[in-house]
């Protein structure tokens, strides 16, 4: 193995970007972070010319010349779930010679492989979006399309957010019953009632982020009592256990120990409200599962990915390395 031979990985979610350059003995050389480079939100060839950007970023950064281009780019985004849309991704990717190998793949990967080294483990992020993949000791795998209202999925930070305006707008009107998540809709968004800020969202004077934002919101109103709130939170921790069931039933997991990994900025948050619900759904449909949320950033998992790749090793010195400087090293944030 050549340790001077550098690579990138790319974990793209759909709110941020983090980009790693590295070399094959674990040295950092360059840490970036920017906004969301999913397909879904950018369009394919903008999500690709966006990646191809941020290696040019990161390979200035680490001064790497133009003549010796890295022995790898990884990079998992958000928005690469079906089988063609990874396929097209790539074809472009690679077309572009950033790297002598290009893999363009979905972020659920990197999530699982920062998470554990469990062969037999489920992956569940919840950020913007909702999303899991699983695999087994075997080398099956289990994936979920993951596009939304249109394949079944709720509960990602977008999704509660509109909850929130959903149930506050009736209790406000007197639809619903009164709820707190009234005032966090108003304290949110600096409005005197819950419809100004609708209707600002709607003409577009309000950006969607601010929905996002109501989620830590919801799970202080949940803690503080509120039933509606927690009504919420409830079927978000369903939603979650739905994905592990699913998952463990389709890799034959649920009769012997495996790990549950959640991440994404919501699960890596592990808010108390969520768990109350959550831990208990797990434990009594897999006791012998380990939970665990992710405490470091998933950019370590598509790193370590290519690390494997150039290695030949799952947990080398060059991986204990690496994560030990991610964990001090601060991303350098680029528009």
């Amino acid at each position: 193995m050549n340790e001077d031979r550098g690579f990138i990985a790319v974990d793209g979610g759909n709110s941020k970007t983090d980009v790693v350059a590295a070399t094959a003995d674990g040295r950092v050389r360059a840490y970036v972070r920017t906004g969301t480079s999913s397909p879904h939100r950018l369009g394919y060839r903008e999500a690709i010319d966006l990646i191809g950007k941020l290696v040019e970023t990161v390979s200035a950064e680490a001064g790497w010349g133009s003549a010796a281009p890295p022995a790898r780019v990884d990079a998992l985004l958000a928005g690469a779930d079906l089988p063609v849309e990874v396929e097209r991704l790539n074809a472009d990717a690679r077309s572009r010679g950033w790297a002598e190998r290009v893999n363009v793949d979905n972020d659920t990967f990197a999530l699982l492989r920062a998470g554990t080294a469990d062969r037999n483990a489920v992956a569940v992020i919840c950020g913007a979006g909702m999303n899991s993949i699983g695999r087994n000791e075997r080398g099956e795998w289990s994936r979920f399309p993951a596009l939304g209202p249109i394949t079944g999925d709720w509960g990602g930070g977008e999704e509660l957010g509109d909850n929130v305006l959903f149930h506050a707008a009736r209790a406000e009107d007197g639809r619903g019953p009164a709820t707190a998540l009234c005032d966090a809709v108003r304290t949110r968004f600096g409005t005197d009632t819950v419809e100004e800020a609708a209707i600002g969202l709607h003409l577009g004077t309000f950006g969607r982020e601010l929905v996002h934002g109501l989620v830590p919101l919801l799970f202080a109103a949940a803690d503080a009592g509120d039933a509606c709130a927690e009504s919420i939170v409830e079927r978000q921790a369903e939603e979650i256990a739905a994905m592990v069931r699913v998952s463990a039933r389709r890799l034959g997991l649920g009769g012997a120990p495996f790990t549950i990994v959640g991440g994404g900025g919501v699960l890596a948050a592990a808010p108390p409200a969520l768990h109350r619900h959550l831990s208990p759904r797990l434990a009594a449909e897999f006791p012998l599962a380990t939970y665990t949320a992710l405490d470091r950033p998933p950019v370590l998992g598509a790193a370590w990915t290519a690390l494997d790749a150039l290695t030949g090793e799952v947990d080398g010195p060059a991986h204990r390395r690496l994560a030990a400087e991610l964990a001090v090293r601060e991303p350098l944030r680029i528009a």
